[in-house]
């Protein structure tokens, strides 16, 4: 606060100086790997010196807000590159496309071939424009299962699950050698939703019914020289020639990227850091009994489940207690992007977010999943938000283990254990479960089941028999689930900040800034963060621990999530 009236001057001197000289007509923005939803939060030092930051979705929308205050600049060009993102992430591309339009501001896409997901957001802009020689790549949507069961039976493994529904097919890779039709059917609807919504944002764009853009989907793929006479895209050029097509009559139109353009445009006036305000906090991976966790350096291959970012109940827990108790916290937002996993870490989280939502208003902000033990920490707020592409619901528990014994005894390896206790060796790997104890599994999971339907009935106001429908494991995409009354409005972060700011009274300008982990203890008492995890395996091996030891999953199947 004492240091407010210098910043603010340095910040006038800063505007003034960004205002002498000529700004860029437009803007050039690579889009070349997947941006979160949020800015990753910070690691430890060293981490600085062998990663190198990704950029946000929300920081891009700040620059682009600034591009679209500035009269100087004219617009935006999008070099698009394929790259797998999830739906609901390319629907706030598309927003903050839209935002930037009605602003004034032009948008240009330009990329040497389009796919899916590049086409989708292509779709958004003014202008979509194909190098010479490219490709309008198939449009359109797939997903493939694999399953393992005879692949582990030959080495000696099998996968021994109790789950309380047929639509709860997280197990099933391990569990089936073949597609469910429960699992058919659910894959069918959410690639039927995304098909659709590809299918409305294709008529929207080329100023077509719905019959055609669904044909010009069937029709993909496109040469450039077709994609131009179907209409595919607006026009087939060198990226060399962008200057001269966007120009103004002869003048050739100035380019530059973000980095040399930022120099020049104006930046937000600096806050006190006082007064009231919007707090947002994440619960963001795999939902574990245990703390934060994510791997040091980004993986060069998928690691689903284990190798994903972590939500750990001993960091977001306390943090709820903080911005429970946090008097100038006057709302707050959740951003939610997790599959679920721990159903006991999942609860101790509803339970500590409900502390927020007594005392001030809740808002949930859904990204590109929250499902099962995702939708079980969201069951708490007042609204939530979701993207048309969210997947979400997954509203179920399964539980239990790899039966490894069979390995050992390819191996001529022997085992032999002594156990005191009845049921001391349920959760051995040795055997399968017994009919006694499947029947305890089934009263466990079941139990926990019973708690789930009872938080998203009282939360989401529907009685036993509306809930029952939608559960079961049922997962749903953001539009599906608002026609089923599991969520309240579809956007992405932003509207969920301003529904936040409207249910308690904010000005429209009152900021909005993500919440740190507490730096002292908050009752219970916290334990200190561990040390960094000894590269993949070991961070691997620690989930593949993490998830072992809880006593039930709330996670969702691997349904398809990314589109490339």
């Amino acid at each position: 606060m004492i240091f407010y009236p210098f910043r603010y001057i340095w910040w006038l001197l800063s505007s003034l100086r960004r205002r002498i000289g000529k700004a860029p007509d437009y803007v050039l923005y690579v889009l070349e790997t997947a941006l979160p939803t949020l800015p990753d939060p910070p690691g430890p030092f060293w981490q600085r010196f062998v990663s190198t930051p990704r950029m946000s979705i929300k920081e891009l929308g700040e620059q682009l807000e600034a591009i679209a205050h500035d009269p100087r600049t004219k617009g935006v060009v999008l070099h698009l590159r394929p790259v797998a993102m999830p739906m609901a992430s390319l629907q706030d591309l598309r927003e903050l496309v839209s935002t930037l339009r009605a602003a004034g501001k032009r948008v240009i896409a330009w990329a040497p071939f389009y796919t899916t997901g590049t086409y989708y957001l292509a779709c958004a802009c003014d202008e979509i424009l194909l190098m010479p020689a490219g490709l309008v790549r198939p449009l359109g949507f797939s997903s493939m299962g694999v399953f393992l069961a005879e692949g582990l039976a030959r080495i000696g493994v099998k996968a021994d699950f109790v789950q309380v529904s047929p639509y709860k097919t997280a197990a099933d890779p391990l569990t089936r050698s073949r597609m469910s039709p429960e699992m058919r059917e659910q894959i069918t609807w959410l690639l039927d939703s995304n098909h659709k919504q590809l299918v409305e944002a294709i008529a929207e764009s080329r100023h077509i019914e719905p019959d055609a853009a669904a044909k010009l989907v069937d029709g993909s793929p496109y040469t450039d020289s077709d994609a131009l006479e179907q209409r595919v895209v607006d026009g087939v050029l060198p990226e060399e020639k962008l200057p001269d097509h966007i120009g103004s009559g002869a003048e050739r139109a100035r380019i530059a990227t973000w980095e040399q353009a930022r120099r020049r445009l104006p930046s937000r006036p600096p806050t006190t850091g006082r007064g009231t305000y919007v707090a947002i906090m994440r619960v963001e991976g795999t939902i574990v009994d245990g703390r934060n966790g994510r791997l040091p350096i980004t993986p060069p291959i998928d690691l689903p489940l284990v190798g994903e970012d972590r939500a750990g109940d001993l960091s977001v827990v306390p943090l709820a207690r903080q911005v429970a108790t946090d008097k100038r916290a006057a709302a707050a937002v959740l951003f939610v992007n997790s599959r679920g996993g721990s159903a006991t870490a999942s609860e101790a989280m509803r339970q500590a977010i409900e502390l927020i939502a007594k005392r001030k208003p809740l808002v949930i902000a859904m990204g590109a999943m929250a499902a099962s033990g995702g939708y079980l920490v969201s069951t708490p707020g007042q609204w939530i938000v979701a993207r048309p592409g969210t997947l979400t619901g997954s509203i179920g528990v399964l539980t239990g283990k790899l039966v490894t014994g069979g390995v050992f005894s390819k191996l001529q390896v022997n085992r032999d254990t002594i156990a005191f206790g009845k049921h001391v060796t349920l959760e051995s790997d040795d055997d399968p479960f017994t009919d006694e104890e499947r029947t305890i599994v089934h009263h466990e999971i079941n139990r926990m089941y019973e708690l789930f339907l009872e938080a998203v009935g009282t939360s989401r106001r529907m009685t036993r028999d509306e809930v029952e429908p939608v559960a079961g494991g049922r997962v749903w995409t953001g539009s599906q689930a608002l026609e089923r009354k599991l969520v309240d409005e579809l956007g992405g972060l932003d509207a969920a900040v301003r529904k936040a700011r409207s249910l308690a009274g904010l000005d429209a300008s009152a900021p909005a800034r993500e919440v740190k982990a507490p730096r002292k203890p908050v009752p219970p008492r916290a334990v200190p963060t561990s040390a960094g995890y000894a590269g993949y395996a070991g961070y691997v091996l620690e989930g593949l621990g993490l998830l072992s030891r809880a006593p039930a999953l709330a996670v969702m199947e691997f349904l398809p999530s990314d589109i490339s």
